[in-house]
């Protein structure tokens, strides 16, 4: 009787730590995640558009920070009602002083905020 519990216990420990290494194995998904760089995030309503200079200001809602976004011809516009699904591609010239946007990018080592996507915010009234 104790030589099968012996056994059964050995059997178990040799099963639990060749499974170990296999669960703790990253899935695809995580491990492009963390291999992609994460992008900084900016949201609030344009008090500044300057096609000229390829450059929104942004004040975030409720607070009288403001940050200066450039764009450029990589830059993504999107347009989406709030909890929707559904984006839609607009252009720049879409994007008017008081509207809602969110500014996805990276900061350049001179301090800059380069948008590689700016989403307009749609309300239900506002549909494109």
């Amino acid at each position: 009787m104790v030589k099968k519990l012996v056994t059964l216990l050995f059997a178990s420990v040799l099963v639990f730590s060749l499974s170990t290494p296999l669960l703790a194995q990253k899935t695809p998904a995580k491990a492009e995640k963390e291999g992609a760089k994460k992008q900084d995030r900016w949201e609030g309503s344009v008090t500044m558009f300057s096609k000229d200079k390829s450059t929104l200001i942004v004040r975030k809602m409720g607070t009288s920070m403001s940050k200066t976004v450039a764009f450029d011809g990589t830059t993504e516009w999107v347009s989406q009602e709030h909890a929707s699904k559904k984006v839609n591609n607009i252009d720049a010239s879409q994007v008017k002083e008081g509207d809602r946007v969110i500014c996805l990018g990276t900061y350049s080592k001179d301090g800059v905020f380069h948008a590689t996507m700016i989403s307009k915010r749609l309300t239900k009234q506002a549909l494109p």
